[in-house]
């Protein structure tokens, strides 16, 4: 017999997840809630983003309050970007209509700069939306901030998870889950990387890396998991649904390689602790059986590694179903579409694969590097460069070069599709490609 407090806690993780796997095949109407969109997937069936464009047939472009690699967020008619100022820090939160680009609002927070990778910014990491509000994340040496604003702009809540670690700056991002935040906070160890670590002002201890979940509505803790701390991860969890509506949030870093995480209790189901030894930038993905993430050092990928998940009871432990060495991506996510697996490497390499078999269906090159990811719509990729051009290229089993559009500056920003409407962003830019005219209710 099923205790009661099983059942609560099945029950209340089908209500945590129930958004993520309605969401899971494709972007709903109105709506792209967090990096990449639908559960990380960066899939949308949007029919209204034209695979070639000219400047002229840019719905609106607005010239952002400050510079930043996040990727915009869109919900209940409203687009969030973040903005950071590259002499003082400032952070800036900003919220546009669909209708023109109009800004509704906006909220700036004083902050110091600091040490960071030269090609980091003070606004790395995507917002998260819903019906209520928007959760940013930014982080200094002194804190690592989550904030809540609702949908005018009113801040609801702060919390102050304490200091940063880690040389390169932060990049991870916060998804919202039902009545959860969840965000990844894995920290920097500098004995991992001595010779990185050597310099004047470097931090030289350890800095506290944990997995925490905090009440919506609240910002109060409701379940947080410590972890090792070695190179610091830049990776944005998703979420794996298994059978018999069981669902599990993934993770990934160097220290704990795959993780999966119960979203009602904070309970870890299962993990392949020894799946990485080099830093985690990218973002985990899901097929179905199957979780895949990767690492690399440097500019390069090393390895993505596909794994079968365990179940819950750890009656069934998870098992390597194959390993992809190369071509594999450090920085861009993958994408997942029906049964092929896109890597859009840093280096301009494209590849599709077999995702149930790891198998290459073909490999090729495009003459540009990329810090950003990819997305899928209506069966067409779309990645920008970081010189700021948009690659598009056939989702299908032959590779095919639709496009190459500038943008007219350098992104290391994922493209957002909302409405049928693409929302491109540049370093101090954004776009509104494509769609239809908002309705009249739209701010």
């Amino acid at each position: 017999m099923i205790s009661t407090k099983s059942f609560v806690l099945a029950f209340l993780s089908a209500v945590i997840l129930g958004s993520v796997v309605s969401a899971g095949a494709g972007a709903k109407e109105g709506q792209w809630l967090r990096f990449r969109g639908p559960n990380g997937s960066g899939i949308s069936n949007a029919a209204t983003v034209p695979a070639k464009w000219t400047d002229k047939d840019y719905n609106w472009k607005v010239t952002l309050p400050g510079v930043g690699h996040s990727s915009p967020v869109v919900s209940a008619g409203r687009i969030f970007v973040t903005c950071g100022d590259r002499r003082t820090a400032k952070r800036t939160i900003l919220c546009l209509a669909p209708a023109g680009g109009k800004v509704l609002w906006r909220r700036d927070y004083a902050s110091k700069p600091f040490r960071q990778h030269r090609d980091n910014s003070f606004a790395a990491a995507s917002p998260a939306a819903d019906a209520k509000g928007v959760v940013v994340t930014w982080t200094t040496p002194q804190e690592v901030v989550l904030l809540a604003l609702d949908l005018d702009g009113k801040e609801v809540w702060r919390r102050n998870l304490g200091p940063f670690v880690g040389i390169h700056g932060s990049g991870s991002s916060p998804i919202i889950l039902g009545d959860l935040v969840v965000l990844d906070n894995s920290q920097a160890d500098p004995k991992a990387l001595p010779w990185v670590y050597a310099g004047p002002g470097a931090p030289k201890k350890a800095g506290k890396s944990f997995l925490i979940a905090v009440d919506r509505k609240t910002g109060k803790t409701r379940w947080k998991i410590e972890r090792r701390s070695s190179q610091a991860a830049y990776s944005t969890p998703c979420v794996y649904q298994g059978g018999g509506g069981r669902g599990e949030i993934i993770f990934s870093s160097t220290s704990h390689g795959i993780t999966a995480v119960d979203p009602a209790t904070g309970k870890i189901n299962w993990e392949v602790g020894d799946a990485f030894s080099e830093r985690c930038v990218g973002s985990p993905v899901t097929a179905p059986g199957l979780v895949i993430a990767g690492d690399g050092r440097g500019t390069r990928g090393r390895l993505f590694v596909a794994v079968r998940p365990g179940s819950p009871d750890g009656a069934r432990k998870p098992a390597r179903a194959y390993e992809i060495k190369k071509p594999v991506p450090l920085v861009p996510t993958p994408v997942v579409r029906g049964n092929r697996l896109f890597l859009w490497g840093d280096d301009g390499r494209i590849a599709c694969l077999n995702v149930s078999s790891g198998k290459v269906i073909w490999s090729e090159r495009v003459r540009a590097t990329f810090y950003g990811s990819p997305v899928c719509v209506n069966g067409r990729l779309y990645c920008i460069s970081k010189d700021g051009d948009v690659f598009v290229v056939a989702a299908s089993d032959k590779f095919e070069l639709l496009a190459r559009v500038p943008l007219g500056e350098p992104s290391y920003a994922t493209p957002a599709v909302c409405d049928g409407t693409m929302y491109l962003r540049t370093r101090s830019k954004l776009f509104s490609l494509g769609g239809k005219k908002p309705s009249r209710g739209t701010p």
